[in-house]
């Protein structure tokens, strides 16, 4: 899971996910599907949106999943509580012209280095100033669950950019 937008919103929104994950866990013994999760933190989101006394979150989500069999699963959620699927989509500054770099350079036999090639490209697109190791996060999610890029896998992928 990751956000655009206030962070302290982002911290209370994924202790809750995490709880709602893991009361599913304890009750099923088994995780919680991904769509199931964005529905459940989306519904939160919105009942913020209609309570008297209590403000809106400020932040947007990008959630992603693996369920089964073999399925990868991306997930944006508004601030409003409303949810969408995407195949690939950005957020945040300058959303509009990374959603547009995607469309023409996404195709879905993509492998993950051009995958992750991509994705720095359509960073690229927003980014101001120069990117390296230290101000890029790129992480994979997979069958074998989510995981981050060490510093120096990142440096390697931004080499073969510049």
């Amino acid at each position: 899971m990751v956000y655009s937008g206030m962070g302290p919103d982002y911290r209370l929104l994924i202790r809750r996910a995490r709880k709602m994950a893991q009361d599913y866990y304890l009750m099923y013994h088994e995780p919680i599907p991904t769509a199931q999760l964005v529905y459940r933190v989306a519904l939160v989101m919105q009942e913020y949106t209609q309570s008297g006394g209590v403000r809106p979150f400020g932040v947007s989500l990008l959630i992603c999943g693996w369920d089964e069999p073999g399925k990868p699963l991306l997930f944006q959620c508004d601030p409003s509580g409303a949810y969408f699927a995407w195949k690939a989509t950005a957020m945040g500054k300058n959303n509009v012209n990374g959603k547009t770099f995607l469309e023409k350079r996404y195709s879905e036999d993509l492998e993950l280095e051009d995958a992750v090639h991509t994705a720095i490209l359509t960073l690229k697109e927003g980014f101001e100033g120069q990117m390296t190791e230290d101000n890029v996060e790129i992480g994979i999610c997979n069958e074998a669950g989510f995981r981050r890029l060490t510093p120096q896998e990142v440096r390697d992928y931004l080499a073969n950019i510049q």
